[in-house]
């Protein structure tokens, strides 16, 4: 049968005529292009590795743009035999042009509206394909009905998807170790982690001094500087050396926002229910995302990002009041730990590609929300992110963050700390809306 969502379902045992015609009746879509058959392989393979690159699809050739049946005038010279030629044409333009190559399923369906047509099918790529011409590799992606050659940051979502590289660990461009804070480094790896490593660098300040070199190979080690002989990949390509890896930037960074402007969050409180210029309050929250401690267990030299946006929540949501007259409480309109799980998972788990969006922070007269720029990663769904499924789109500021107990090792935090904290605390539900490149986290007061 035939889906029309964007992709084409056919059964094993082929397209009727009938359903042949349905199809092209509604015309071409995100998964279905039609080709008059004078194309050249350079064209037939750019059409079957966008498609493949998307979620797969039908090419429908001797079909023109106006939904007309040309047939298959190229090859119709015996129909055994100039379709035979006509399916080793298609196979040889796969072998030959796509890297990896493309095995479509291949059929002619005959006598439709007076022509013949052939229909070429692929699934949703396990791995990215390009085009091979001329020595050059060209990534296509189908946008809509049309196909375009991948920018920078499309094609680096396309391998994350396909789990053939990991974002967290590409390099920032004109980034190093000195773009990192030694203090919480050092921090980490030593009253955190507990683990042996090179001389600290002295003094009270970010700086490494002489010690950068020691330090450097531990970071390597520890993914959090890349040993790449280019400073490139999808945040920007330049000099050699080794740079601060986008996870290593967002954690530990001096200023990570000079280099990615994405790595913050906007954060609103409101007067009423809506949004409103006349705010409360509007901060622009920037920094390394975990914090500098100190010699005292427990103690804060410096707050790290997640500790500036609970600051943010406190400010504009808390009230004092007076406990039998004597003790002086702090009462939340939200549970804290609800807060901080939400504001934790948009930190951890948004789409760092997604260069023109921020983590949005909003309090509102009636809720609290959180948005998160990037879809779920890797399959899952609110439904199967509510039962307790567990997938990380960056698993490394997943485990650090765990250093540093802000994630639970069990990783239930959404079913324990926000459904259940929520219920606990007002007999509230929580809301979880997927939009098209962004998650919503409602907290009811």
């Amino acid at each position: 049968m035939v889906g029309w969502g964007g992709t084409v379902v056919v059964a094993g045992c082929g397209l009727t005529r009938d359903e042949l015609r349905e199809l092209i009746a509604h015309g071409e879509s995100s998964g279905v292009e039609f080709k008059r058959c004078g194309i050249s392989h350079f064209q037939l393979a750019r059409e079957l590795v966008a498609l493949a690159n998307f979620q797969g699809g039908a090419l429908l050739l001797g079909v023109g743009d106006d939904r007309s049946v040309v047939g298959l005038e190229r090859f119709a010279g015996g129909a055994g035999e100039g379709y035979r030629k006509l399916e080793e044409w298609v196979m040889q333009a796969c072998r030959d042009k796509v890297r990896p190559d493309i095995n479509p399923h291949f059929e002619v369906v005959r006598g439709v509206d007076g022509g013949d047509v052939a229909v070429l099918r692929v699934e949703r790529g396990l791995n990215v394909h390009c085009v091979w011409h001329n020595n050059h590799r060209s990534y296509f992606v189908r946008v809509g009905t049309t196909n375009r050659e991948a920018s920078p940051e499309e094609l680096a979502r396309l391998f994350a998807q396909r789990r053939a590289i990991r974002l967290e660990v590409q390099p920032v461009s004109g980034t190093s170790i000195h773009d990192l804070d030694a203090r919480r480094v050092v921090d980490c790896f030593r009253r955190v982690r507990g683990q042996e490593t090179p001389a600290a660098p002295g003094g009270d300040g970010p700086e490494w001094g002489e010690f950068a070199g020691a330090w450097e190979r531990l970071l390597v080690n520890t993914e959090l500087l890349n040993d790449g002989d280019l400073n490139g990949g999808p945040f920007g390509g330049g000099k050699a050396g080794r740079a601060a890896t986008l996870a290593g930037l967002v954690l530990f960074g001096r200023n990570p926002t000079r280099h990615l402007p994405q790595a913050k969050i906007d954060a609103v409180a409101y007067k009423g229910a809506e949004k409103d210029y006349d705010a409360l309050e509007r901060r622009t929250l920037r920094g390394a995302i975990v914090p500098l401690g100190g010699v005292v267990p427990d103690e804060m030299v410096e707050p790290g990002l997640v500790e500036q946006a609970i600051q943010f929540v406190r400010r504009n949501i808390v009230t004092e009041r007076l406990d039998d007259g004597i003790r002086r409480v702090e009462r939340w309109d939200y549970p804290q730990e609800a807060v901080r799980e939400a504001v934790v998972n948009a930190i951890v788990h948004r789409d760092y590609l997604l260069s023109g969006t921020d983590i949005e922070l909003s309090v509102y007269s009636d809720r609290l929300e959180v948005v998160s720029p990037g879809r779920l990663p890797n399959g899952i769904t609110t439904e199967r992110m509510l039962a307790g499924c567990r997938s990380a789109r960056n698993e490394l500021l997943k485990d650090v963050m765990r250093d540093y107990g802000y994630l639970e090792h069990m990783g239930m935090g959404v079913p324990r700390k926000i459904v259940r904290g929520m219920r606990e605390h007002n007999g509230t539900e929580p809301g979880f809306v997927e939009g098209e490149e962004r998650l919503t986290v409602r907290l009811w007061k």
